[in-house]
């Protein structure tokens, strides 16, 4: 990181107010073992394409946070090295610092619950693209026979929806336009034909119940291939709380947390819809 200021590097992770004075402090002094080894584990996977976050539970949070800190200008020198534009590597590299804020708000202080959701930024194959986060991997190969994509599909591209913004169809198509562009242009051999989301958001029972809103349009999009309990996922991305308890402090002033709560209070599970859509 030594060519990289801290100002940069918070300005590239946008990093702000508090959580940048406690990254400041992080990065005053040399770097643990356990920092160096969760910097080599970041490291061996980009530009490999995986699926999945690193897993290595062991560390604490404040070990990551320094790592992904540390690690982030050798992922946006990827990025660029690939003919990416700086707007588009810093636009998914803000994710950083978007989630450290949302930490601060979910548990009132510096931290950063959601580290293992950032290591697939760091593989280098997770661009911010407007509205959205697209995920380029290849497709599942768990059988299935729903009309999902499959293995013999190649690639995909994972559809993940950043709090910061509206979800207006006008924005989604731009974003959509924008990734047909760009995966081709910058991973020519990795064709992908198909999107999959996996939110809650894709529950039919969210589209049934507010079927004009913003979310009902984007949810209609993708084929619905199957459904899996998420309990808590729609209170958390709703009011940004781990859990279900106190249900009755929660605010009900939108129709959307409205639903989100009565169907709970009915006795019903919120549940994650797992879909896709051809690109």
């Amino acid at each position: 990181m030594a060519s990289t200021t801290h100002a940069e590097l918070f300005e590239l992770l946008d990093i702000t107010g508090e959580d940048a004075e406690e990254c400041t402090a992080l990065l005053a002094t040399q770097p643990s073992e356990a920092v160096l080894f969760a910097v080599a584990a970041m490291e061996e996977r980009l530009g490999t394409f995986p699926l999945d976050s690193i897993k290595a539970d062991n560390a604490s949070e404040t070990v990551w946070i320094e790592a992904l800190l540390r690690f982030s200008p050798t992922v946006h020198a990827y990025h660029l090295g690939l003919g990416i534009s700086p707007e588009v590597s810093a636009a998914s590299l803000a994710d950083v610092g978007l989630q450290l804020r949302i930490n601060r708000r979910v548990h009132g202080h510096f931290g950063l619950d959601t580290w293992a959701w950032l290591t697939l930024h760091m593989a280098g194959n997770l661009f911010r693209l407007g509205r959205l986060q697209f995920h380029l991997v290849r497709s599942s190969e768990e059988p299935n026979h729903s009309g999902a994509p499959t293995a013999d599909q190649g690639w995909v591209l994972g559809v993940h929806i950043p709090e910061d913004g509206g979800l207006s169809p006008a924005l989604v198509d731009a974003s959509l336009a924008e990734a047909k562009l760009f995966f081709p242009r910058y991973f020519p051999d990795k064709p992908a034909s198909a999107a999959t989301c996996d939110s809650w958001m894709l529950d039919p029972y969210l589209a049934e119940r507010l079927p004009g809103s913003n979310i009902a349009s984007f949810a209609r999009r993708f084929t619905v291939d199957r459904c899996s309990d998420a309990p808590t996922d729609a209170v958390y991305f709703t009011f940004r709380q781990r859990g279900i308890q106190d249900l009755d402090k929660l605010p009900r002033d939108t129709s959307l947390q409205r639903v989100v709560l009565e169907r709970i209070d009915d006795g019903g599970t919120w549940q994650l819809g797992h879909g896709h859509l051809e690109l």
